[in-house]
């Protein structure tokens, strides 16, 4: 009879890596956020921290497909930027290293000319 002993597990064990937005990036998404929804134009957002990727979804309502998809890839950070506004298409409207400079394609949205 052979007896296995199970794998010991320790209190200290970190959990499964994910990709989260810093208080300082939601902070700036947020803000954007805001102001599109006191416009009218946009009304639910949902958050996704996954291994590889977070994303702050816009939805116009809340039983549609989003409308913007502001995701953070780390991994692409030394390339292209880890930070990407994609369309509702799947369209990536602007990529780069900078939050700020990435959100203002979603503000040229909310300018329009007065009648």
């Amino acid at each position: 009879m052979t007896v296995q002993i199970p794998p010991e597990v320790t209190p200290f064990e970190r959990p499964v890596e994910q990709v989260a937005f810093h208080r300082t990036e939601l902070s700036q998404i947020l803000s954007v956020y805001g102001r599109m929804v006191a416009a009218g134009e946009w009304r639910d957002y949902g958050i996704s921290c996954l291994r590889d990727v977070a994303v702050f979804s816009v939805f116009r309502r809340t039983a549609e497909i989003p409308l913007y998809r502001i995701e953070k890839r780390p991994k692409l950070r030394n390339k292209q930027g880890m930070y990407s506004v994609i369309g509702a298409n799947g369209q990536i409207l602007r990529r780069g290293h900078d939050l700020g400079a990435v959100l203002r394609v979603l503000e040229r949205k909310l300018i329009r000319a007065i009648d």
